[in-house]
């Protein structure tokens, strides 16, 4: 059985987008590089042909990949998210100690972590030491850096 996959209402929608791309556009331009490839003769030496049938393949893999998060997915319903303690889908501003500065950040189901973006996932170190704690509270967190310390400073929907 699959693992449930959480994801908020922006992640849903990029996901389902991205699957509608793929089996729609995506498919009629590799389908028009094969005709293409096809029409060249021998496909026996045709690089054109490989790359063609390659990138088909990957974009099959992921379509069943989406289809098959899709099956499993849980969104996360933000009214009944509080402002009272870190959830998934919560936004928070905290401060890190280690750089002496605030940062926003969202909590968010694996599939769904962008850390260059904000975006924590709540099975990394940061993301599950922050999950359940309220404002004020400072947290340490033991990462493959080292230890890091953060005080929540704001939680919003």
């Amino acid at each position: 059985m699959q693992k449930q996959v959480i994801l908020t209402d922006e992640g849903l929608r990029n996901y389902e987008e991205e699957l509608e791309f793929l089996k729609t556009v995506k498919r009629k331009e590799i389908a028009e590089k094969l005709k293409e490839a096809r029409a060249q003769g021998d496909l026996s030496e045709n690089a054109e042909y490989d790359a063609a049938k390659d990138e088909q393949g990957i974009n099959e893999s992921r379509i069943q990949e989406l289809e098959a998060m899709l099956k499993n997915v849980k969104v996360i319903d933000s009214s009944e998210l509080t402002n009272e303690m870190v959830h998934v889908g919560s936004k928070i501003k905290v401060h890190d100690y280690d750089f002496d500065e605030d940062v926003d950040y969202q909590i968010v189901g694996a599939s769904e972590a962008d850390p260059f973006n904000g975006k924590l996932s709540d099975e990394s170190p940061v993301g599950m030491a922050l999950l359940g704690h309220a404002i004020g509270d400072v947290v340490e967190v033991e990462t493959p850096n080292g230890e890091v310390k953060f005080e929540i400073l704001e939680i919003r929907k």
